[in-house]
Parts: structure tokens; C-alpha cells; sequence
């Protein structure tokens, strides 16, 4: 039966982090996530395993009121949220914690800190109805890490935590032929650097083949938008004992690409790009 939560309490209060305890009466969760808004109003989530009953936010800031919001996921759906709202201590008598990252430099240093790095270009690939694939440009400088954020279909907001040697990651659990606008932010010390974004369309699920339209940002403003274009039938031709011919019509408009799915005599999944002019493909 469907799994309840219970109550969510904040503990163990300091001027930069707050535990979070919930409890859940009836059943078991794959996974939790914690949602709350930064000190600039930027949405953060907090992934947590389905096992766990606590964790601690951190980098926070002193004496500010957090609200957090926590939701657990269940054969892919997304129950709750329960929240809690939680002021952080204050700094007294000059005890502040010290930033994460300081760099001190003076005269006799042999080595000054390293200039702030740039984000370059985000792109979006590998496209299907699910998930789309980001990748970005760092031409200067490196990152700590990288944070992704979009909202999903229901509008809220998500966030996707990059490790900062990485320039691509998959975002999954997407709904097909839905646009997605995404930003990247780059973390260098205590700072958070862009955003650079792109826009991308998902898969349209059609039988087996899927059409895929992706954009690397919006169009100008006083541009028409193009009209949505169509697929056709899908139809099998040539078979042979070891690949079969797929041909297909599209009635109305065109497609950048398409990318035809299907799995293998060992079931893996399988997938075969196709440019945009192609209306036939054999899959050997």
C-alpha cells in the first residue's frame, strides 16, 4: 500500500546549517528530497536515500528563517510534502563560522588565488521522450561543482547536482514533447557563477520511432514561432534475417533529427540517430 509521511522537525540549529528529522508512519519510500529557497531565493533540493530519517542542510545563513519542504518518491511518484520552518542561529560574539573556502594572500606568497573561471556554452543532446542530455563549456578557470536547475511538468522547481570535473549529465524523468528550459550554474568557492541556459523539446513518443526537437535557446522575440510539426505512419519494409528497413512520413513541417528505439535479442535498449532528411533508416 501507498507509504505515508509523518511529521518533519528541525534540530540541532547552528548560524549555517539546520537537521532536518521526519518521521514515516506506514510503509517505505525509495527516496526523499528536501526543498527550500537560498538566501538569494534561488530554489536548492536536497536528495536522500529511502532509508534515511535525517539530514543536515548546510551553508546557510545566520539568523534567517528557512522554510523546508520535504517529499517522498514512491514508484515514481512524488508524495507530500510535510514542512517545517526554522530560523538559523545567530553569530555571537564574533564566533561566526568561517566560510568553506577562503583564500588569504600576502606579499610573500609564491602563488596568488586562481582568477574566477567562466562558463561557456550549454547544449542539449541525446533527446528522447524522457530524458535530454546537457553538455557545457568551461573555457576558463574550474568549478567546485555544478547545479542544474528546471521545473518539471507540475511547475516545481528541481535541481540536479553536477560534481565540477563533469560537463554532461542526463536529466531523466521527463514527460514527452514538453519544452524544458534549463540553467547551469557554476559553484567556485562560496560563489555562484551564470547562468548559462538552453531550451530543449523532448521525444514525441510515436510507436516505436520518436521525433526529437531541441533548441539551444529561445527564439528572438520577434520571430514567429514555427508551426509543430507532425509525424505520419511508420511502416516495415526489406526484411532480412538480420535487419529490418523503417520508413516513415511526416505530413506536416519538419524535424531536426529523429532517433528510432528498440531492444536487442539480449533486451538492452537500443538506439539509432537519424538526420533530420532521412525518412528511412535500417536497423541492422
Amino acid at each position: 500500500s501507498q507509504p505515508q509521511l509523518g511529521d518533519l522537525t528541525a534540530s540541532h540549529v547552528t548560524p549555517t546549517s539546520i537537521q532536518l528529522e521526519w518521521t514515516v508512519p506506514e510503509g517505505t519510500f525509495d527516496s526523499f528530497t528536501v526543498q527550500y529557497k537560498d538566501a538569494q531565493g534561488q530554489p536548492q533540493v536536497v536528495p536522500v536515500d529511502g532509508e534515511s530519517r535525517t539530514v543536515t542542510v548546510s551553508d546557510l545563513v545566520p539568523s534567517r528563517r528557512y522554510k523546508f519542504n520535504l517529499y517522498g518518491m514512491w514508484k515514481r511518484k512524488r508524495l507530500g510534502p510535510i514542512s517545517t520552518d526554522a530560523v538559523t542561529g545567530e553569530c555571537g560574539q564574533g564566533h561566526c563560522p568561517i566560510p568553506s573556502l577562503l583564500w588569504f594572500w600576502t606579499p610573500q606568497d609564491e602563488e596568488e588565488p586562481p582568477s574566477q573561471p567562466h562558463l561557456g556554452d550549454l547544449t542539449a543532446s541525446h533527446v528522447t521522450p524522457n530524458s535530454i542530455q546537457l553538455d557545457w563549456t568551461v573555457p576558463e578557470g574550474t568549478f567546485d561543482s555544478f547545479t542544474v536547475q528546471y521545473k518539471d511538468a507540475q511547475g516545481q522547481p528541481q535541481v540536479v547536482p553536477v560534481d565540477g570535473e563533469s560537463r554532461t549529465v542526463t536529466v531523466s524523468d521527463l514527460v514527452p514533447s514538453r519544452r524544458y528550459k534549463f540553467n547551469l550554474y557554476g559553484l567556485w568557492g562560496r560563489k555562484r557563477l551564470g547562468p548559462i541556459s538552453t531550451d530543449a523539446i523532448t521525444g514525441a513518443e510515436h510507436g516505436d520511432l520518436c521525433c526529437v526537437l531541441s533548441t539551444a535557446a529561445p527564439a528572438p522575440p520577434e520571430e514567429e514561432p514555427p508551426s509543430p510539426s507532425h509525424l505520419g505512419e511508420l511502416t516495415v519494409s526489406d526484411v532480412t534475417p538480420d535487419s529490418v528497413q523503417l520508413e516513415w512520413s511526416v505530413p506536416e513541417g519538419t524535424f531536426d533529427s529523429f532517433v528510432v528505439q528498440y531492444r536487442d535479442a539480449q533486451d538492452q535498449p537500443q538506439v539509432v540517430p537519424v538526420d533530420g532528411e532521412s525518412n528511412t533508416v535500417t536497423v541492422s
